[in-house]
């Protein structure tokens, strides 16, 4: 199968409503020339799942502005007014998730967990609505897993057959999210031959990727 695609190409797959994961930490990590293919479409009404909202104007950020964004589900939202904004209007909804809690919890959605326990949130705002379970006479939160239609990576360098090395810290959220979605694109840095890469040094092996498109940015 030829994994290759142009990135128009690829954002027409994306529909209304669909639910995103993004890799990145403050963008670092972020495939940002996939998201500035998908600013070009009409697609809206979608579910992003990041660590953050990324800041004005960059990476998610960019999505949150353009009015694409009917939910975010991340971990923080500071360093982006614009999305503070659109929470306390109401015109966003923002689901704020603790951010080791949010990456367990895409963890569990790659891994086919139905969740796990965790006492981060017992007796805050993140409690209400959960079930809370004792073991041993401490109490956790169950948090169940997070799953999403489409996942966008960055990989440092990536094969024809879809093997990705990450570099440094863009490794982040993105071999998590590799697992968790149901149709995985990364934005190669660098694409090169099956056989180049040290099946030592792969990170996310070609199994949890459906598309690879190349892109230099960053």
């Amino acid at each position: 199968m030829n994994k290759l695609i142009s990135k128009k190409d690829f954002v027409a797959k994306i529909f209304d409503g669909a639910s995103i994961m993004v890799g990145g930490f403050m963008n670092i990590g972020t495939a940002e020339e996939i998201i500035d293919e998908l600013l070009l479409t009409d697609v809206k009404d979608l579910t992003i799942i990041c660590n953050d909202a990324g800041l004005p104007g960059v990476g998610v950020g960019k999505l949150i502005e353009a009015g694409k964004v009917k939910k975010l589900i991340a971990s923080h939202i500071g360093l982006n007014p614009v999305a503070g904004q659109k929470m306390t209007d109401g015109s966003m909804i923002v689901d704020l998730v603790p951010q080791g809690t949010l990456a367990e919890r895409i963890r569990a959605g790659g891994t086919g967990l139905g969740g796990f326990l965790t006492p981060t949130g017992i007796g805050t705002i993140v409690e209400e609505g959960k079930d809370v379970i004792e073991v041993d006479g401490k109490k956790y939160l169950l948090e169940k897993p997070l799953k999403a239609d489409f996942a966008f990576l960055l990989g440092h360098v990536v094969d024809k057959k879809g093997n990705v090395v990450y570099s440094k810290t863009i490794r982040n959220f993105n071999p998590l999210m590799a697992t968790a979605c149901e149709h995985v694109v990364v934005q190669a840095r660098k694409i090169v031959e099956i056989g180049d890469i040290n099946p030592d040094h792969i990170i996310t092996p070609h199994i949890f990727v459906d598309y690879i498109v190349e892109g230099g940015k960053q």
